[in-house]
């Protein structure tokens, strides 16, 4: 397992690269976000921890611009800027999941754990779809109505988790259990913000409407008339 670690300071960063080696991850590091970018762009990597905080380039910044060219690759944050705003932000800058500083180590291993069981299971082979919306579990692409849909590690997920129960309402629970794998303020609005993101993406534009709400119980995936 490669993993991209941008982060300024240099006892967190220490902290970090060791604990992951002794867990037997590869760890290359970058100390500013100009540099981590280049790396990012330059090099394949399982997963990036990135540092919001950075010289010369913010990590809001490096993601939008990794995002650009790299969908697939999951991004965790990391912030110290605690609010649920702060963390909003850096999921629509593209970041598949937030870790506040400062934190347990044990917290950080089990959210990597969950990105990149994610990211790598292939399923197989596998297709799913509704209507005209297309998973390939394989090739890790999704296509609606033939036009193909850029999706972030943590977007592909949910809606994986979605189209694997589609007809069925889900509820923020299912989701926080099922998808993020770990625990987090369930009083927040992330899986709102989520499930907006992926509305944009796969119903904005196209007609018929995939996924919709139901006020007090969750969401589900059906075709408008189903």
């Amino acid at each position: 397992m490669r993993i991209l670690l941008v982060e300024d300071e240099p006892k967190v960063a220490s902290f970090i690269k060791k604990g992951l080696e002794e867990q037997s991850y590869e760890v290359e590091q970058a100390y500013d976000g100009n540099f981590g970018l280049k790396m990012a762009m330059q090099n394949e990597y399982d997963l990036i921890i990135l540092d919001i905080i950075l010289p010369h380039m913010n990590g809001l910044e490096v993601c939008q611009a990794i995002r650009k060219k790299k969908s697939q690759v999951p991004i965790l944050m990391l912030t110290a800027l605690g609010s649920t705003d702060d963390k909003i932000i850096g999921l629509d800058a593209g970041a598949d999941d937030y870790l506040t500083k400062p934190f347990e180590f044990k917290e950080l291993l089990a959210r990597l754990r969950a990105l990149t069981r994610r990211s790598g299971d292939n399923g197989g082979g596998e297709k799913l779809s509704i209507a005209d919306l297309e998973m390939d579990l394989s090739s890790k692409t999704v296509t609606r109505g033939g036009k193909p849909i850029n999706l972030t590690a943590r977007e592909f997920a949910l809606l994986h988790y979605l189209l694997r129960n589609r007809g069925r309402v889900v509820s923020r629970v299912d989701i926080t259990e099922n998808v993020w794998e770990t625990s987090f303020d369930t009083g927040s609005n992330v899986i709102d913000v989520y499930i907006n993101f992926l509305r944009k993406k796969i119903d904005k534009g196209f007609p018929g409407k995939l996924i919709h709400t139901l006020v007090g119980m969750g969401y589900v995936l059906k075709e408008d008339d189903a």
